[in-house]
């Protein structure tokens, strides 16, 4: 099904002459299927409450399919038979789904991983992808390893490695594309990084969830590959925004809207968004053919998100100057402190997030309270080192739960607090380390490794009560 026919209004899967053979002589034709059909029911991964059936029709996936594929074209990175996609994300989540369908429309080759999230980049290396689409935890894992890889190396390659970066990332800086930025220092030092990642990718698309800006700057120097960052949701049929390649100015940020949607920011008054400020902010809202046909059985919480054609995609998001879009919050996730002050949590997770002493953090707090608390996967390495450094023995978890590393990575968190001239109420004034990382066996993660709040708050109820009584009366 992945002959193409191109029309005037875009490309299209041709189903009609499709036979499916059986045992024997039985030969037995595909139903005729209009565009408007629902041809698939996909589930919302449930991160801020239960999951919802996302009615998606047969027009909206072609209809994605052929925005991505001319936004390809556009870019000079047309897809060809001879790519080869790695899928390790679920097969029922969107972002998989059409990348997969869209290498089926261009008769490219898709290979499968193993299972084991530990053995990915073996995965990698023995197929060979040239297109590698990822969520932000595994390359953040691509990039701790290569941190990890360069400090073992000794002082002359890693200074050797850091001068070829610092080169190569001024002249990406001022417009050169990155295969033209330092051809010398690819071959001689970024080569390897390339060999680590099959020696094949061209194309590194990360969606799903927000990536770090210094991820996606040092990635994008050092794989010899375009890192591209994507936005979009089940009920837009996964990408709606994507960055370009060769604009370092676009790091941070999802991009421009893709070709076959239209896009515009809705005000949000309670939390001081204008969308008609000189930097326009709001509400990201998203029209097109690529949408969702409602929520299955769910008749109610379709009006509340498709008003006029329009669906409310509940993500705060921020007009750059060059037509890119930077997502800045979650409209639905804030909470009020006991002093009147409106929390964006997720946005204080993004910022502490960089902090390299840790991996991953949960940030609480209610109206009964006026200060935040926050659960915290501390980086194994970074704690261990401190531990050295400080004279302090144990082993990891015993490390977690030692009053001064606690003082330890609160001290990070609030040096971050500072650099980002964060308000007093948003500064983390307790938190708990967890040795083990937030995980899909204890349901607190999904799949593409989004917090799963109420599941979180569920786990760790007893904790914040203890974390908050023992805060208050300090």
């Amino acid at each position: 099904w992945n002959n193409r026919n191109k029309e005037s209004n875009g490309y299209w899967l041709q189903t009609s002459q499709v036979i499916c053979s059986f045992a024997g002589d039985q030969e037995f034709d595909l139903p005729v299927n209009q565009r408007t059909d629902i041809c698939t029911i996909m589930y919302t991964s449930g991160t801020t409450g239960d999951p919802k059936g996302v009615l998606i029709s047969n027009a909206s996936i072609i209809c994605l399919i052929a925005g991505v594929d001319r936004l390809l074209n556009s870019v000079n990175e047309r897809l060809e038979e001879t790519d080869v996609y790695m899928s390790y994300l679920p097969l029922a989540h969107i972002f998989d789904r059409v990348v997969e369908e869209l290498f089926m429309f261009h008769g490219a080759s898709i290979g499968f991983w193993r299972g084991d999230v530990k053995l990915l980049v073996e995965d990698i290396g023995t197929l060979k992808p040239t297109i590698l689409c990822a969520v932000p935890r595994v390359l953040d894992r691509i990039f701790s390893g290569l941190q990890a890889k360069i400090s073992a190396g000794g002082f002359i390659k890693s200074t050797m490695f850091n001068l070829a970066y610092k080169f190569k990332q001024f002249r990406m800086m001022r417009g050169a594309k990155h295969n033209e930025a330092a051809a010398i220092c690819d071959k001689v030092v970024f080569s390897k990084v390339k060999e680590g990642l099959g020696g094949n990718v061209r194309v590194i698309l990360s969606g799903a969830a927000p990536l770090a800006t210094h991820v996606e700057e040092y990635l994008r120097v050092v794989t010899c590959a375009h890192v591209l960052q994507g936005y979009g949701l089940t009920e837009t049929c996964a990408g709606s925004f994507v960055s370009l390649p060769n604009q370092m100015s676009m790091i941070g940020t999802v991009g421009p809207p893709v070709p076959n949607i239209d896009a515009r920011l809705e005000s949000v008054p309670d939390m001081n968004y204008d969308a008609l400020a000189s930097t326009p902010r709001g509400e990201i809202c998203i029209k097109g053919e690529t949408l969702f046909s409602g929520y299955y059985r769910r008749e109610d919480l379709t009006e509340e998100v498709l008003v006029d054609g329009w669906f409310h995609t509940g993500d705060i998001g921020e007009w750059q100057p060059d037509g890119s879009m930077k997502i800045i919050d979650r409209k639905k996730n804030i909470f009020k402190l006991s002093q009147g002050e409106y929390v964006a949590v997720e946005n204080l997770e993004n910022i502490y997030g960089v902090v390299s002493a840790i991996d991953s953090i949960w940030v609480y707090g209610n109206s009964f309270e006026s200060f935040l608390v926050a659960v915290v996967n501390p980086n194994k390495e970074a704690l261990e080192s401190w531990a050295e450094g400080n004279g302090i023995s144990g082993d990891f978890e015993a490390l977690c739960e030692n009053p001064k590393a606690k003082e330890y990575i609160l001290g990070e968190l609030s040096k971050t607090g500072k650099e980002k001239k964060l308000k007093g109420f948003e500064f983390i004034r307790a938190v708990h380390l967890d040795p083990v990382p937030f995980d899909m066996e204890r349901d607190l993660i999904t799949p593409t490794y989004k917090r799963k709040r109420p599941q979180l708050l569920k786990y760790y109820q007893v904790l914040f009560i203890q974390l908050l009584l023992t805060t208050s009366s300090a």
